[in-house]
């Protein structure tokens, strides 16, 4: 799952470090919740060139009105086995592929009936990208048209499984060689597959940080939330 990430970079260092424009103004965000369906950058196979917002929580095209609050909450994330097979994914996966920008994410090690998060990110790698599928959903009253995405999920890497330990579950980080590959319109079936299995875990970094991240009455966007900070009875990954 991946329900959480950051995205702590001014735009000019997304746009030289994606080779895209962004026009619109983005500041740094430390942490963002799907459930709150944010507008988030996203480069998408049909406008590579430039970065857009879209909406967390893909809606497919179909959606009634009625069920669109309902639709969103359920599609933060696409698991990769079912990509194929799920209604809400199968009409997007083949045409409609997007890389979603990120510098890190985080998620929860359950160990003696207790949570501790972490924020988990590449050693190597400033800014990197989730494999993710964008669409378009328009309200029929009015018109409005909606473009919305979702984060693509995989099995858990040995690292991972460590922190995620319940669950077992990993966004797809694509490695920078292989994010054009994403974006290619003649990728097929095979070469998706290929693409959505775990990153090498040699590859990642994590480190336990405050609780601060499930407060609901403090400010979580802010830098001081991917601090590290030590459990004495936790045996770190």
């Amino acid at each position: 799952m991946c329900f959480f990430y950051a995205l702590a970079r001014e735009a000019e260092k997304l746009e030289n470090r994606l080779g895209v424009t962004l026009n619109f103004d983005f500041r740094p965000v430390y942490y963002t919740s799907g459930f709150d369906f944010p507008q988030m950058p996203v480069v998408t196979n049909t406008e590579p060139e430039r970065a857009q917002l879209f909406n967390w929580g893909l809606i497919p095209s179909w959606t009634k009105p009625e069920n669109v609050a309902t639709m969103r909450s359920y599609t933060l994330n696409a698991r990769s086995d079912s990509l194929f097979v799920k209604p809400s994914f199968r009409g997007s996966i083949l045409q409609k592929r997007c890389l979603v920008p990120a510098t890190g994410f985080y998620e929860w090690q359950t160990v003696g009936g207790k949570k501790y998060p972490y924020h988990v990110y590449l050693k190597t790698e400033d800014v990197f990208c989730f494999a993710g599928l964008w669409e378009e959903w328009t309200d029929r009253s009015s018109g409005e048209l909606t473009r919305t995405f979702s984060i693509i999920t995989t099995e858990a890497n040995p690292l991972l499984a460590r922190i995620h330990n319940l669950k077992k579950r990993m966004p797809v980080i694509l490695p920078p060689n292989l994010e054009g590959d994403w974006l290619r319109p003649d990728l097929t079936r095979a070469g998706i597959q290929a693409l959505t299995e775990p990153l090498d875990d040699s590859l990642l970094a994590a480190h336990t940080i405050s609780r601060l991240i499930t407060s609901r009455n403090l400010e979580r966007n802010v830098p001081e939330i991917q601090d590290r900070v030590t459990y004495p009875e936790l045996i770190e990954v």
